[in-house]
């Protein structure tokens, strides 16, 4: 299983599978990220978070922890 916090700047990954429970996993689906969609890494900061992305069109800043329940391939 590779999650989302695992994947290199400059790398598209497609969303699998989103982990998590209740409302933690609906503002992550809130956000645009559901299962099947494209997910483009732009930036990650110095220490891993946030981890800067590009989803559906627009710019998009995650924490670790929300990275880790996005599983992507």
């Amino acid at each position: 299983m590779k999650t989302l916090r695992q994947a290199k700047i400059g790398e598209t990954v497609k969303v699998v599978k989103l982990h998590g429970e209740g409302a933690i996993k609906r503002r992550i689906m809130d956000m645009g990220i559901t299962k099947g969609v494209e997910i483009y890494v732009r930036k990650v900061a110095p220490l891993g978070d946030p981890i800067e992305v590009m989803v559906r069109g627009y710019e998009l800043s995650l924490r670790k922890a929300d990275a880790e329940m996005i599983e992507t391939e």
